[in-house]
Formats: C-alpha cells, structure tokens, sequence
C-alpha cells in the first residue's frame, strides 16, 4: 500500500515536480478520485485557513468530472445526473466566459475554489479562451481560491503539451490527471503548490493502491517518452487531423475545433451518434461529446499512415 515508499513513485513525483508548478503529488487510481482529492483539498484549504463556512465549489456548466456521487455532483450537465440522485451539497455553477456571474460570486463568504477544465471533453470539446482562463486565475489569488484544474482528459500529452495549463498563462493550486500517466495501467493522481502541498496530511487522505510501483514504473517510462520533441508532434499530428477533416468540406461537418490530439468535429445533417456507427462499421473507431460532437482522442504515436487512413474512411463515409 501507499503507507510505505517505494523508488518508481518517489521517482515519477519528483519528475512530474520538476516538470510543473508542483511541489507535491499524491498518486491514487482514477480520474474521478483524483478530482475527489482536489476536491477535498480545497474544502479543507477553506476550513483551515476561513473557518468551517467557507466550502462551496464553483463549477462550469457543460463540465464534466467523474461518475463518483461527489464528482457527478461537481458536473454541470444534467444528462449525467439522472437515476443517481440525491447529491452532496456545495457546488455552484457559472457559463464558461461569464466573468460578470464570476465576480457576484466573489460577495460569498462560502466559496473556497473554483473548478474547471480548460478544454470541456464530454462538453463538446470546447476550449476556454485563454483570456477568460487568466481572469478567473486573477480572480481567484485575489480572493485566495483555490484554482483547481481537471486535467484527467487534457494532460500527459493529449493537448501537445505535458499539461494543458501551460498553454493557458496560468499557474493554478491544484491539477488533477488520470488516464495517459501509465500507458493503460490504472493511475491518477493530483500535483499541488507551495501554497497546498500541506493542506492534505495523514489521515486527511488515502488510497490503498496510490502510486503502486508497477504504475509508477509505467508513469516513469510514459514521462521519459514525453520529451519536447514528442510533444510538438502531437502538435501537428493534431493540426494535420484538423487541417483534414476540414478539406473534407463534408456537408456533414459544422466546424473542427481543439488542441493536439484532441480533436471536436462539430455534425450536422445526422447525430452524431449516427455518424459514430457509420463510421465504426467502415472500420473507424471515434467517441461523441456533447449534444452535437464526434470526438477524436487518437493514441498520441499515431502515425501519418494510420491518420491518412482514417482521414479516407472519413471521406467515404460523410461524402
């Protein structure tokens, strides 16, 4: 268990340090219970240095952070919602780019951070812009709330950057990752700052399997693979889809949006469900977000022969 350190995770702590804002890390098993953790952080940020009131979240509409009780809780989108509730209390949402509906947040007493992805996946994969993203930053260290980013879909590579913020201009609290960090393996985890790193202390927080050295092994190579040069790849392997999918100039095609390897095509003419099926029976794997998105999340090596080929699948499937 994680109550005992082993080499392979004090070794992919100290380089995810060395490679971000962070000062420390704490390792668990998920995406949903890495955002349980930042979760968690923040409120206990907000008790410990405000009193017990202040523990309210605020959150995006559109979001979207796990299938947890609590992390559903978090999620602005009611698709997700029914069948499961009722829910904990203590999260309030805003509208992506609403700075007026941020700032009469800041009168509350009760808010302790602010939670958001900076590109919204299950939303429709629709980035922030990045001037909005440096308010709510501002905003935030001027209220001492908590900047809490998920990037449990935008990290480890899939926006041609380690971690999405860096693209932004920000230097958030608290970051949240999953998925890509070991190759398949189960493992998330979450970095903090200076400000945070003792917030969370033992017996705050656990995780039985947190930082397992076979994980943590694969979360070695997995960052030993994302150099610089691995990372500018991503970046035109993803503007190489995007480019395509545009000259496709299918009808079926509203817009192509994104940043890397994660890729939203906007349909129309069809659902988007509907052109998932066709295009998987043409032999062409995608995933949908959103009321309107075929959503791309290829493997970050993907070659230009593998893009060629789903880019001619595409092309027979929405001519």
């Amino acid at each position: 268990s994680n109550l005992y350190y082993t080499r392979p995770m004090v070794e992919l702590a100290k380089r995810l340090c060395q490679r971000t804002f962070a000062k420390k890390v704490f390792f668990c098993n998920s995406g949903a219970e890495a955002n349980e953790g930042i979760i968690k952080a923040a409120r206990k940020y907000g008790g410990d240095h405000y009193g017990p009131g202040r523990k309210v979240i605020l959150c995006l509409e559109n979001s979207f952070h796990g299938r947890t009780v609590t992390t559903l809780a978090a999620t602005g989108q009611e698709v997700f919602h029914k069948h499961f509730f009722p829910f904990p209390a203590g999260f309030r949402f805003l509208k992506a780019g609403d700075l007026e509906g941020l700032r009469l947040a800041l009168e509350s007493p009760e808010v302790c951070g602010l939670l958001v992805e900076l590109i919204q996946g299950e939303g429709g994969v629709n980035p922030l812009d990045a001037d909005y993203v440096q308010t709510v930053a501002k905003l935030c260290a001027d209220k001492d709330w908590l900047l809490l980013i998920d990037e449990v879909q935008t990290g480890v590579g899939r926006t041609g950057t380690l971690f999405a913020y860096q693209q932004f201009g920000v230097q958030p609290d608290v970051v949240s990752f999953a998925k890509g960090i070991a190759g398949g393996l189960p493992f998330g985890g979450f970095l903090t700052n200076e400000k945070c790193r003792a917030v969370l202390g033992p017996g705050d927080h656990g995780s039985t399997f947190g930082g397992n050295p076979m994980a943590a092994a694969a979360g070695c190579v997995v960052l030993d693979t994302m150099t610089p040069e691995f990372l500018e790849q991503v970046k035109a392997k993803g503007q190489y889809l995007r480019d395509g999918i545009a000259a496709l100039n299918s009808p079926c095609v509203s817009g192509v949006r994104g940043m890397g390897l994660m890729i939203g095509v906007g349909v129309q003419g069809m659902t988007h469900r509907e052109l998932k099926d066709k295009l998987m029976a043409a032999g062409l794997l995608t995933l949908t977000a959103g009321k309107d998105t075929l959503r791309l999340l290829p493997p970050l090596v993907i070659s230009r022969e593998e893009m060629d080929k789903g880019l001619a699948i595409m092309a027979q499937v929405m001519k």
